[in-house]
């Protein structure tokens, strides 16, 4: 699968070179594609792995994952072009304020972008789940919401290649509940101390 990562922070220069291993082929998506920091991260995203300013990696991918802070993530998008037909996954957290006009920030962008197929994910996990996906022996949880289904499959896809265990929460109006999963897991890993290295998991009798 041709994924186009848009944005090179901390989620971005993750889930690249992950679902590089993985066999996928990465387009990044940056304002500075010619950085050296951006150049490093291609070479360590395998084989045909690149990058482009934000609007030529969109156009490059069918499956577009939106690793930018919030407060920039709608005019980041307006940037970019046509993106109808095309699977965005939201990996973004309005953590300060709620957004403005939805309940949820994927809510909000799928109004914007009418046309793309939004589905929330990646967004409830640090960076060191998705680096290693298990824990004590469990798979953690990826959990993730949208209104098409083809979308949503693609989405539990690309979190099954990386050891998750795929959890389907619906349509998007239960990417609220998602966002607020993501404030819980922030606040117990950074609010009550417990470190980064935790996750959620959904166990079943």
């Amino acid at each position: 699968m041709d994924i186009a990562i848009l944005g090179t922070g901390n989620v971005g220069s993750t889930l690249g070179p992950a679902w590089a291993r993985a066999g996928h082929t990465i387009v990044y998506g940056s304002r500075t594609p010619d950085a050296a920091s951006v150049r490093e991260l291609v070479e360590c995203s395998g084989a045909g792995a690149r990058a482009l300013l934000p609007a030529q990696a969109a156009a490059q991918a069918d499956t577009l994952l939106l690793a930018t802070p919030w407060r920039v993530a709608r005019d980041y998008l307006m940037g970019l072009g046509d993106l109808s037909g095309k699977v965005l996954l939201d990996a973004t957290n309005a953590l300060q304020e709620r957004p403005k006009g939805a309940a949820s920030s994927a809510e909000l962008l799928a109004r914007a972008l009418p046309g793309t197929h939004v589905v929330k994910a990646f967004n409830c996990i640090g960076t060191a789940g998705m680096e290693d996906s298990h824990f004590a022996g469990h798979a953690a949880s990826l959990f993730l919401a949208g209104d098409d289904v083809g979308a949503k499959q693609r989405a539990a896809t690309l979190a099954a290649d990386l050891g998750f265990e795929p959890v389907d929460c619906g349509g998007l109006g239960a990417a609220e509940q998602l966002e607020h999963l993501a404030r819980l897991w922030v606040h117990l890993a950074y609010g009550l101390e417990q470190g980064p290295d935790i996750a959620f998991a959904l166990l079943r009798r």
